[in-house]
């Protein structure tokens, strides 16, 4: 158990993120006072001081009575990252403290110093925003935030890819993603909303039916706005029957003007989903950009995390489309599944690299509450830190050797080793959309089952998000809903 007493702030949520990095899987309990912990416990006493002259900041880590490590900031307002805010640089003073004082007594590595959030690279937007050169950039990154020199330049590096898409964001233009609920199995590690389809194959046409119906009606809705791009993702799209997805592609063109969409990109995913017919259909409907997801090509691995194909339909599957004439194909995989280690990941980046895709995105594995993994956890072996940061540096080679260069970037809550998702791609062959939905700088509408569509006010630099349930017969049963959901907030878009 670990045991955190604040005194002077409340930041509890901050703080609970941060020490989450350093003890993983550990029970964390905040208390008033800190004579409620145990003597076998951990506590970490965090202090914020206001006086007349300056703000302080201490921490100290208690083992039973015995103070083990600490920290002081004597005076934060020392603390330079371009920005006057007093909340924003005390949270900061304290998360810097707590990391130091906890840095001293853990061996753990911690690469992204004390950035706990999603998008890093919304900082060095900020940033560039306010004329800051690169440099310091660079030092506020290392020194402020506390990231190792290479995340520092990863954060940095992606952030000018992203900047040339995001200057140009036109703000009475929209995004549209679309959610496919199903799948033809659920993976190990999976923790998004993904049906069986042999299951619920009673349900898809309905399904269809309704989506479709949700796709016109939000064409209604955004009549003064102009589309820009399209993701239909899942779930895996192509589990659906060919004629479904075709009607459901159609009814996009239908309803917004074909013409205005510069990228339409379709979750392929599982090469089990990908015949012939199903390519042919995704060309007529002049699709170039697709996704072929093979998250490792080591036939053990397939078969314990469920997938019911081999590494010789990846392969198939990604020549049958290029050979049918599709312009970028995605190809992603998954760093630290079960029983992998750097062996497994250069036998799979090796075959990658044979196959030449356009776009690779690199995950690292992540342990979501809601997957089969986390309710068997102890049933499987998953690499250590050193090792998880040896397959990704691997990764990162094989992407480079190709041509490569890294695009776009994400992170998330229990991913193995405090590490990060990376998407690399060749020069002028980056997706527009996922630099969007990262970056949060124009509104993207999501239809389907378990869509989140998100707002984007400029004027204010904040999100509005508004979900659709996420059960399949829900959905089904309140479509009007999630239809009426939306309007409340399109109608406040100028």
């Amino acid at each position: 158990m670990i045991y955190v007493c604040l005194e002077g702030h409340n930041f509890r949520y901050e703080v609970n993120e941060l020490v989450k990095v350093f003890y993983f899987n550990k029970d964390i309990n905040f208390i008033e006072n800190k004579a409620l912990t145990d003597t076998q416990s951990l506590l970490i006493m965090s202090t914020l001081t206001n006086t007349i002259n300056k703000v302080s900041v201490n921490t100290k880590v208690y083992e039973g009575k015995e103070i083990i490590s600490s920290d002081n900031i004597d005076d934060i307002s020392k603390i330079d990252i371009k920005d006057n805010n007093d909340v924003k640089i005390a949270k900061l003073a304290i998360k810097q403290s707590i990391f130091d004082a906890l840095s001293k007594i853990n061996s753990i590595k911690v690469p992204w110093g004390i950035l706990t959030g999603i998008r890093p690279t919304k900082i060095v937007h900020n940033l560039l925003g306010k004329g800051v050169g690169k440099t310091d950039i660079m030092n506020i990154l290392i020194e402020e935030y506390k990231l190792k020199e290479d995340k520092a330049k990863l954060t940095l590096d992606i952030a000018v890819v992203e900047k040339k898409v995001t200057d140009l964001v036109d703000n009475n233009k929209f995004s549209l993603y679309v959610n496919i609920p199903f799948c033809p199995t659920r993976c190990l590690y999976c923790s998004f909303l993904s049906n069986p389809i042999s299951k619920y194959k009673e349900l898809v046409d309905i399904y269809t039916d309704k989506l479709i119906y949700e796709i016109h009606k939000t064409k209604v809705l955004l009549k003064d706005k102009i589309i820009d791009t399209v993701y239909i993702g899942g779930g895996t799209p192509t589990s659906l029957p060919v004629e479904n997805l075709n009607r459901i592609i159609k009814s996009i063109y239908e309803s917004f003007n074909k013409n205005n969409i510069r990228e339409f990109t379709v979750e392929a995913g599982r090469p089990d989903t990908i015949t012939r017919d199903m390519l042919l259909m995704l060309r007529n409907n002049d699709i170039k950009r697709i996704s072929i997801n093979p998250q490792t090509m080591c036939q053990k691995t397939l078969s314990l995390i469920g997938r019911k194909h081999t590494p010789q339909d990846i392969i198939d599957a990604f020549k049958l489309a290029k050979d049918m004439g599709f312009e970028t194909i995605n190809m992603d995989i998954i760093v630290g599944l079960p029983e992998e280690g750097p062996k497994e990941i250069r036998a799979t980046m090796e075959e990658i690299m044979k196959l030449n895709p356009e776009n690779l995105t690199v995950h690292t594995m992540a342990i979501k509450r809601a997957s089969r993994l986390k309710e068997n956890l102890e049933k499987y072996s998953l690499a250590e830190q050193n090792t998880i940061e040896e397959m990704l540096s691997i990764t990162k080679n094989y992407a480079s050797n190709m041509g490569m260069h890294p695009y776009y970037m994400y992170r998330q809550k229990q991913i193995l080793g405090n590490y990060e998702n990376v998407g690399y791609s060749r020069t002028e062959k980056e997706c527009i959309y996922n630099i969007l939905i990262m970056e949060e700088k124009q509104t993207i509408i999501a239809v389907g089952a378990g869509g989140i569509t998100k707002i984007f006010y400029p004027k204010e630099n904040r999100i509005e998000r508004v979900p659709n349930v996420k059960d399949l017969k829900e959905y089904i049963a309140r479509v009007e809903e999630m239809i009426q959901r939306k309007e409340k907030y399109i109608k406040t878009l100028t």
